[in-house]
């Protein structure tokens, strides 16, 4: 019962965007740009994209972890999710500061992703890790293209995304090292339409 609570209450402060980082923001080393409302607006809402993807991110580790088989592994996806909050955290910080605002649709991410975290947990540890492995390689590219498309200025929603890039990437790794299975290219063409839906969407609503 425990469990379930500290679940439960997990889930309603990640959709509620109350998250709590251990890291300091990258972008409080970074100075205030002088942007315009149209680069605001775009960065705003490419952070509003990353900060849907980080509710994702803890609903599907959240999901894998509890069906998750290995001990370690089960604590590798734990440890990664205390990371992914940090991003939520700095994500969400920058929503405000650029005067955005969080997706919308928050609780359909969440539990879209819990339920995909949940079944690829089911599979075995072998595919759960795998499913792990190829959702970072994709953030990853995700995360690159955004600091192409964000304003040259704006150093400080670049160095939160930055940031991000480098502890996906990281992520990735681990599950790698930990025997992730290579997912067929059915699944993984899959994901990357799942992911476009979901970007494209996240952008504006």
């Amino acid at each position: 019962m425990d469990r379930l609570i500290t679940e439960f209450d997990r889930a309603l402060r990640a959709i509620a965007g109350v998250a709590n980082a251990a890291r300091p923001s990258p972008a409080e080393e970074k100075p205030n740009a002088e942007l315009t409302e149209a680069e605001r607006a775009h960065a705003a809402a490419l952070m509003r994209v990353n900060h849907v993807g980080e509710i994702c991110a803890q609903a599907l580790y959240q999901g894998q972890a509890l069906t998750a088989r290995d001990p370690g592994h089960k604590a590798a996806l734990e440890q990664a999710a205390r990371e992914e909050e940090d991003h939520l955290a700095w994500s969400a910080e920058r929503i405000r500061e650029l005067g955005g605002r969080p997706s919308l649709l928050n609780p359909l991410w969440y539990a879209g992703s819990l339920a995909m975290g949940a079944i690829a947990g089911a599979l075995g540890d072998r595919w759960n890790l795998a499913f792990l492995a190829e959702t970072e390689r994709q953030v990853e590219e995700h995360l690159t293209a955004h600091l192409e498309a964000l304003p040259a200025a704006d150093e400080r929603t670049r160095a939160v995304v930055d940031a991000m890039r480098t502890d996906e990437a990281k992520h990735r790794d681990t599950a790698l090292a930990l025997g992730a299975a290579e997912l067929p290219e059915a699944g993984k063409a899959a994901m990357r339409l799942a992911s476009k839906v979901m970007t494209t969407v996240a952008y504006r609503i």
